[in-house]
């Protein structure tokens, strides 16, 4: 299950018994997530380019989720005392499959991700399948092997570009802030 993903250089990560639950029970959706992912892509110039709202290549991939059926969805937890509404929370989850059976799966998107969110996330995902909305959250992020070799692949893409100042960046879409 996600061969074809690992051997593009995604890193595929289980935790509990998210294996079994997908390979088992659904099946279908992670043809549907291999194919959104297969198509995802990242040019250099994009990850140059940087900031500035959500990644390109994030959208293309929300894009590709949305028509595997897998929308943006807000679920709202009530708490009840004796039929009156004493709590209620709402998480929106980027991306949610609904299968014929009332099963969920929650997707999250992180590109650029930060402890906290990561740390909300994971809580979100944890309280939804303690309440039985979800079967299975799945948060899809930048790896450790991508974030490792961005370095590299920067120095690269300056090398064959020829690129010897921060002016000539900047035709590529790059605007350091002052810290930078």
């Amino acid at each position: 299950m996600f061969e074809s993903l690992e051997a593009k250089g995604f890193q595929v990560q289980f935790h509990s018994y998210a294996r079994a639950i997908l390979k088992v029970d659904f099946p279908e959706a992670v043809d549907e997530l291999v194919a959104a992912l297969s198509e995802a892509t990242i040019p250099i110039e994009e990850i140059i380019a940087g900031g500035g709202g959500e990644h390109p290549g994030t959208q293309r991939l929300r894009k590709a989720l949305t028509r595997l059926r897998w929308p943006k969805f807000t679920f709202e937890v009530t708490r009840l005392i004796n039929g009156e509404a004493k709590e209620s929370q709402s998480h929106e989850i980027d991306h949610v499959r609904t299968f014929d059976n009332g099963a969920r799966i929650a997707l999250e998107i992180e590109w650029n991700n930060k402890d906290p969110f990561y740390d909300r996330d994971l809580e979100n995902f944890k309280r939804l399948h303690a309440d039985g909305a979800i079967s299975i959250g799945i948060i899809v992020t930048r790896g450790k092997a991508l974030q490792d070799s961005m370095r590299d692949l920067v120095r690269r893409f300056v090398d064959e570009r020829q690129i010897q100042t921060l002016e000539e960046l900047k035709e590529w879409g790059y605007e350091p802030t002052a810290k930078q």
